[in-house]
């Protein structure tokens, strides 16, 4: 099987390819951006040297990019795990959350569209539900995004069902939430928190301080 995986560079791009190419042909793509440290994802990519793993630097918005890549390996299924992440971060760069996660999802799954890519794992995320009161939610739960990077995920889930309609494409949607383990995100919380106590700083929270 020929699978690409979309952020390949990033912490769960890299644990599933790192699971997958002992049996499959694996591609990934990342722009390798530094929204948090770039070597650690050079040194993420540099664990997957692999016989069947191939990189590509590109970036999600680059449409001719990505149809040529397409084109050139007629993958049997795609992950995309790529998205331009972080809550605060926002606020203050929406713009770019519409070309990662906005545009760069369409452009992704208009190439599978074209190619015949039969199934599509995206990655959602639990931003979808706002601030939610009652726990545990579901998949019912009634989503109310608090800012742009919820409001991108559910704007792609929703043309993911749309795309579902018109094509033959089978999309499966995960809503992550705090996703931690080895070579994780150093922005994530729970990394924040093992940090402070290793080196005995304080630890700040969002909303209490």
């Amino acid at each position: 099987m020929k699978i690409l995986i979309t952020g390949a560079a990033g912490f769960i791009g890299y644990n599933l390819a790192k699971r997958l190419i002992a049996k499959h042909k694996v591609v990934g793509i990342d722009n390798v951006n530094d929204y948090y440290s770039v070597q650690l994802k050079k040194d993420r990519l540099k664990d997957l040297k692999h016989k069947n793993f191939t990189f590509h630097k590109i970036d999600l918005k680059d449409a001719k990019a990505i149809n040529k890549l397409f084109n050139k390996y007629k993958f049997d299924c795609v992950f995309n795990f790529a998205a331009q992440a972080g809550v605060l971060y926002s606020t203050k760069y929406p713009r770019y959350y519409l070309d990662s996660n906005t545009n760069g999802f369409f452009n992704i799954i208009e190439a599978c569209e074209k190619t015949n890519v039969p199934k599509v794992f995206y990655a959602s995320s639990s931003s979808v539900y706002g601030n939610v009161k009652k726990f545990p939610v579901s998949e019912t739960s009634a989503l109310s995004p608090e800012n742009y990077y919820g409001l991108t995920k559910k704007h792609n889930e929703e043309v993911a069902e749309i795309f579902s309609r018109f094509t033959n494409i089978q999309f499966i949607g995960l809503r992550f939430f705090t996703v931690y383990g080895p070579w994780g995100r150093p922005d994530m919380v729970i990394y924040k928190m093992i940090d402070s106590i290793f080196n005995k700083t304080k630890f700040y929270m969002n909303n209490n301080g």
